[in-house]
């Protein structure tokens, strides 16, 4: 079981910026962030391999940056230029399966290949972006 704990969230408004947090104890060789927004399934934002590579969703690209610290083992996602639409709840999740491709891990930004049961989860901060 990888253990994943959050932090960074908060309300801010309209075209500000923040970073979240989430300390691993595993060694996931994915690890991605998700949001899920009131009414909404769940989405995923932004995916890292463990051989560096990133993807991001359309709707977040050239706002948001997924990084890793190995010394901290700790996954980071740092958000600009916030919008409304950005308010939702927002989860680290490491994948279970090592090792994996990128192909798979970059998987979690595409609705139809996310399989949540594949995934280990964090327990969620709250963003909301007042406008």
């Amino acid at each position: 079981q990888e253990d994943l704990v959050e932090s960074g969230g908060g309300s801010v408004q309209a075209g500000g910026s923040l970073t979240l947090s989430c300390v691993a104890s595993g060694a996931a060789h994915c690890m991605a962030w998700f949001r899920q927004a009131p009414g909404t399934g769940r989405e995923g934002v932004a995916s890292m391999h463990s051989d560096g590579s990133t993807n991001y969703v359309d709707s977040v690209k050239d706002r948001v940056t997924i990084s890793h610290d190995n010394a901290k083992n700790t996954l980071y996602l740092q958000m600009t230029k916030l919008k409304p639409e950005d308010t939702a709840m927002y989860y680290c999740a490491a994948h279970k399966t090592r090792p994996l491709s990128p192909t798979l891990c970059h998987g979690a930004t595409k609705p139809q290949f996310f399989f949540p049961s594949l995934w280990n989860w964090g327990q969620g901060t709250q963003i909301t972006v007042s406008s």
